[in-house]
């Protein structure tokens, strides 16, 4: 059983979509991931992400968020 440790949590302002980061680990090693889970109403989607693809998204979706910041609400 993999041991998950929360991170953050966010809601979307549109849309309402409800966020959740953890932490994922197993007992036997190997690679830790990101856990992103996404739930919209009862339906949930749910990203384990490696270290490496984590920071591929995270550089884009801060290069994203830099150049469309004069667009936030």
């Amino acid at each position: 059983m993999p041991e998950i440790t929360p991170l953050d949590k966010l809601r979307l302002p549109f849309g309402g979509q409800e966020i959740e980061f953890q932490h994922l680990t197993h007992e036997a090693g190997g690679v830790p991931f990101l856990r992103i889970r996404i739930r919209e109403n009862k339906r949930f989607t749910i990203f384990d992400v490696d270290p490496a693809s984590a920071q591929k998204w995270g550089e884009l979706m801060q290069a994203w968020a830099r150049d469309h910041a004069g667009n936030a609400p």
